[in-house]
């Protein structure tokens, strides 16, 4: 079984790597680490980067999870070839571009891209947003699904994903303590669905509904609250149709051995148990 210690960093392709940097900056709250070979990165936390904007096909999309050891990611590597799914060993380059010791790189199942990286670095100051936000850091992700119960397989059987809750198909997926750091929501075609980051309190998402709306961002659900993780929520679109999350109070947990996931019907009131309707395909 591959061990999946958090996830890392998302890298999405973009026409336009400069109105991304903007957005990314001056409407979400991040700040810039650099600007190297046609990528922009950016930092939410501690880590070096978590999200990185590359001049390329805006459905180019990778998420990168962490494996603990050289040896953990070479039996990942046999782990996901003995899958029949194919995979390949990141040169230096794009090992250098990853700021990591180490990576594979594979398609899982519904063809999202997936990178396993290994010691992947740190910065070695405190986190220093554009603007004050409240993010605390990166959290999750959502993933589109051609197949939910054969992704959620893949994700419990072959990697150590556990099922914290599921809304009809979609699974939401735990790797730690976190009530979700991926969730599966079926769709037509593959690529990171969404992008959450955890804001400090309430304050912060009230903060920012207003904050977006003044400066006419598309707010595509919320503010809300999950009954399934009960985090409080504001979803908004971002460049190229990418959606990104605030949230904040995301359960915790912590009793494995006597948690048990629980079945939600496909309906509004599972996304949202104050009322409000999403205006994202996967939700509806």
């Amino acid at each position: 079984m591959i061990n999946l210690l958090d996830i890392r960093y998302v890298r999405l392709g973009t026409p336009d790597v400069e109105a991304a940097a903007r957005y990314a900056t001056a409407v979400l709250g991040l700040e810039e680490a650099r600007r190297e070979n046609g990528t922009t990165y950016f930092r939410s936390d501690s880590r070096d980067h978590t999200l990185a904007y590359f001049e390329g096909d805006p459905g180019d999309h990778t998420a990168g999870f962490e494996v603990a050891t050289p040896a953990a990611l070479d039996a990942a590597a046999s782990e996901i070839e003995e899958q029949r799914l194919p995979v390949r060993r990141g040169t230096r380059l794009e090992c250098e571009l990853r700021r990591c010791a180490d990576f594979i790189h594979f398609k899982d199942p519904s063809g999202n891209g997936i990178d396993l990286v290994v010691r992947p670095h740190h910065s070695g100051r405190r986190h220093f947003p554009a603007r004050d936000a409240g993010i605390t850091g990166f959290s999750h992700i959502g993933l589109r699904t051609l197949d939910a119960p054969r992704d959620e397989a893949f994700w419990t059987r072959v990697c150590n994903a556990r099922v914290s809750d599921r809304i009809g198909l979609a699974p939401l997926l735990r790797i730690d303590e976190v009530h979700h750091k991926i969730a599966l929501f079926p769709s037509a075609y593959p690529g990171v669905q969404h992008i959450n980051h955890q804001v400090e309190g309430v304050d912060d998402i009230m903060r920012a509904y207003y904050f977006l709306k003044e400066r006419n961002v598309k707010i595509v659900f919320g503010p809300g609250r999950h009954p399934t993780s009960s985090a409080i929520f504001l979803y908004f679109e971002g460049p190229d149709g990418m959606v990104y999350e605030y949230s904040t109070g995301v359960r915790s947990i912590t009793d494995e051995a006597n948690y048990r996931p629980r079945q939600f019907p496909f309906a509004a009131s599972s996304f949202c148990m104050w009322g409000s309707k999403p205006d994202i395909p996967e939700f509806r």
